[in-house]
Order: structure tokens, then sequence, then C-alpha cells
């Protein structure tokens, strides 16, 4: 049963109120049918999830795992930002877009692993008066949650109405591990407890930052369900490119065509998938030498190269992260074709080297060969491409100050918690996947270079596969040499 008169925090006196007269409340909590849902069956990446909860068991004998999804981050006052869990949170359960806010994954030791158990905040029936009366969390305000027995069979998990989590609190003792940014006031709450449970000058947060650690490491390497997500999210990335080249005449007329390139791209998200992974970057003409340019509110001017980075997130929240650069008015000019073909020679040059037992950093230092090379021959560097290589010059980074490469998956820059050891300096495994992303940026105002060159940027940027063969090009599908992408855009 639900809690009665479930508090609502946000429906302060300056706003309208619900009435709350016992006539009122009897009313409105009479004659309702009962609540159907549809037939549950067990989603498609509960086998994988229950498979990766088993590896984090093993790693983790006798000890509690907390691993929360989050509760809804404000925006301002009383909205929230669209809610979204804890990648961790699920990866292990396979609850994705549809998770309910506040959820918990608890990992209870046993003799033989652990058991797994799902708190959420589960339907509220209609002798409380939370379903009308609650505009954070009643089904008026943001529509029904299921019920314990659909998400049991849905995931294939033990679930438990959020009301019982105060037992596993109860239980916290110093061997307890948390989460500790999946849910910032949960992680306070297991700290008091677990101060109360040991001596305060030994009890650190090591256990935490490892286990952190360990789940992100879980995800270098993609099983055979991400795998196939991967690639679905790209083909829904590419619509969503093909319906800005598709719009170009009236984004072209608007005086903020990038933001008519971000809003396109994003309704395309909204319709295939969860939501945009990330910030789509839609930079015309010198914005596109400011690396991260969400702000998105310049023309879009013919004659212009337009960098898009954009990448569509999956309602399972695997994300695509694609850049294409194109001319705004269909054909690369000398300079701009000059460049781009540069940066597509680091792009290939870094891809041809990609296969299982390579270092992760070989890639991006093959990128830097190129880009050195290349500016360099343009007479840019003030030493030769082999002297600028040198870690103690590095010249050529002027043009160039971002990684070639970061892992990619349910987060955008995916598995940013593992140990270097296992990431940078890690050696591939087929089953990963990131990006080559190489660029080369020319600011508007950098007297380095001649006059031509200034206020061009372009980055190709493409979602790599280590195969047991070699690698797969996830998005080669998405127009990428100078001449496909001319074609595209005619």
């Amino acid at each position: 049963m639900a809690d009665k008169n479930v508090s609502a925090p946000r429906a302060t006196s300056n706003r309208s109120t619900v009435p709350v007269s016992d006539t009122f409340k009897q009313f409105i909590s009479s004659e309702w049918a009962e609540h159907t849902e549809s037939e549950p069956r067990p989603r498609e990446q509960a086998e994988w999830a229950a498979a990766r909860r088993a590896r984090v068991s093993a790693l983790y004998a006798g000890k509690r795992l907390i691993i929360p999804a989050g509760a809804a981050k404000v925006r301002s006052n009383d909205t929230d930002y669209a809610y979204r869990a804890h990648s961790a949170f699920s990866h292990l359960t396979g609850w994705a877009g549809d998770t309910v806010a506040g959820s918990v994954l608890v990992l209870e030791p046993t003799e033989e692993g652990h058991t797994a158990t799902l708190y959420f905040r589960k339907a509220a029936g209609r002798d409380s008066d939370e379903f009308y009366a609650n505009p954070e969390i009643g089904e008026f305000w943001t529509g029904p949650r299921p019920s314990l027995t659909h998400v049991a069979t849905d995931l294939g998990l033990l679930t438990a109405d959020l009301a019982e989590f105060g037992r596993v609190l109860d239980s916290v003792d110093s061997g307890t591990i948390i989460l500790r940014d999946g849910d910032r006031d949960l992680t306070d709450q297991i700290d008091g407890r677990r101060l109360l449970a040991a001596d305060a000058d030994s009890l650190e947060n090591d256990a935490d930052t490892e286990f952190a650690r360990d789940l992100s490491e879980l995800r270098l390497v993609k099983d055979a369900y991400e795998i196939e997500q991967m690639r679905r999210a790209v083909a829904a990335t590419k619509k969503g490119f093909d319906d800005v080249i598709a719009d170009r005449d009236a984004i072209i007329a608007h005086e903020r065509g990038e933001r008519l390139v971000e809003g396109t791209f994003n309704r395309r998200a909204r319709a295939e998938g969860n939501a945009a992974g990330y910030d789509t970057i839609a930079a015309s003409g010198p914005h596109a030498c400011i690396l991260h340019w969400t702000r998105n509110d310049g023309p879009v001017v013919p004659g212009d190269l337009i960098l898009m980075d954009a990448g569509i997130e999956l309602d399972s929240l695997y994300t695509a992260d694609i850049t294409r650069t194109l001319p705004v008015n269909g054909v690369f000019a000398e300079t701009q074709r000059l460049v781009y073909e540069a940066v597509l020679e680091a792009a290939d040059a870094a891809f041809a080297i990609v296969r299982p037992g390579i270092r992760f950093r070989e890639i991006h230092a093959t990128a830097m060969a190129v880009i050195a090379a290349k500016t360099a021959e343009w007479g840019f560097l003030p030493v030769s491409a082999e002297e600028s290589m040198k870690p103690e010059n590095q010249f050529h980074r002027r043009y160039m100050v971002h990684g070639t490469s970061h892992h990619l998956g349910l987060d955008v820059h995916d598995c940013a918690q593992a140990r270097r050891d296992l990431y940078l300096d890690g050696v591939l495994e087929p089953g990963m996947v990131f990006t080559i992303e190489p660029g080369l940026y020319f600011q508007p105002d950098d007297l380095t270079v001649p006059e031509e060159f200034r206020g061009i940027g372009v980055r190709i940027e493409d979602n790599i596969l280590v195969t047991e063969a070699g690698a797969e090009n996830l998005s080669v599908g998405i127009p990428r040499t100078a001449d496909d992408v001319e074609a595209w855009l005619r």
C-alpha cells in the first residue's frame, strides 16, 4: 500500500493547489477501473545484464553492493531535466529509457555469490492521494509507474518497493560499497551509517572508488547485444544527418541556422530513440574552430563549412558519436578541400592500424603523425614534422589540441573511470568500440597560418568496432570523402 499523504514540496502556496476537502478526496479516489499492464516478457538485454552482474559478483564476494539509478536533476526551481538513469545502473539491470527515477539495485552477498534486488517506487494505489496530489511523482502529473511483478518479469530481477529500502540502510556496515556518483543524497546516508559501523579513522572511500572503476572497465569490451545497439545508433544518426541536409535551404535562410541544424537533428533523435546522446555541435564558419561549440546561435552561410558533431541515443541508452564537416553551398573551396583531405588522411591512417593487440594510444600517435606532416608541409611549423612529434615540442598540436579517440557506448565518453593501463595504454580486444576523430582547426585570429586558412575547422569522426581480424568502421555508410560529401549534398 502506498504511503498516505505523500508530501508534495513543489506544490507551493503561490500556485494553484488541488482541493483538500474530504468530499473531494472521496470522490477522486472512487470508481476507477483496474490498472491493466501489457503482458510482461523478458526484454532482450535481461540475460546480458545478468551475465554482467555475475562478473561483478565474482569481483566482490561477501560485499553488499549498491548501485543507484539516481534522482531527477533540477533544471530550475520546480522543473527537472529529462530523466536518465546512471549508465552503470542501466548496464547492470537492462532498465534504460523507462527507468523509474530513484531506483536502486542492491547486490546482497550470499554463500553462492549475490542476490540482486531492484528497489523502485511502485505504482500508487487509489487509496493514496499521491496519484493526483503529488506533482513530482503522481500518476496524474508524470504518468503511471509499472508494477513490481511487471518489472521483475521484464528484467529477470527480484523487485521490491522502494519503501522497503530502509531495511537495506539499516543493514549497512563498513563492508557496504556504493556507486558514489549515482545518487549523492543516498551516498551521504550510506556514509553516515558506515561511520557508525566502523572506526572513523579507518573508514575510507577507496572501495567505492575501485567499484566505480571496475564498473567502468566492465564496459570496455562490448557484448553482442551492445554491439548491435551501437549499429542501430549509428544508423539512426545517419538519418539525422540526412534530415539536416534536406532542410539546408531553410537552415541557410534563418539568421540562427545553427539552431535549426540542432533542432532538425534532435527531432530525429526523439523519433528514433531516447534523445541526442550529447549536446549537438552545429558549428558553422569560424565556430567550427571551437571544439565544443554548443551555443549554436550563428548563421549557416554559403561558402563556409559547417562542422556537425551529433549522435542519437537509443531507448537502450547506447549512443553514436559522429562528426561530418560539410560545405554549406555543396562544394569545397580549394583550401577547404586541402584541409579536409588532410584530416581524412589522418583518420584513414589511424583506422588502418586498428587490430587486436595494439595499444589504444597508437591510434592517436598515428593520426598525429599525419597532422604533423601536413602542417609542416604547409610551412606552419617552426621545425620539421619529425622534430615536432618529439614530446618536448608538439608544435602541430596547436592546430589539434584534443585526442583522437575515446571509448563509446552507454556514455559518449564511455569507461572514463577505467585505469590508464586499461584505457589509454590498454591493449585492443575484439568488442571494443571507440571513435577515431582527428581534426584541424585554424582559429580566425591565428597569425601562424595564411589568411585563407583562418576560420577553417574540420573534424571527421567515425565509430570503430575492433573485430577478431582487425576493425570495422560502423559509420562508413555516412559519406566521408570530399567527393562523396559533395554528392551527398547534391
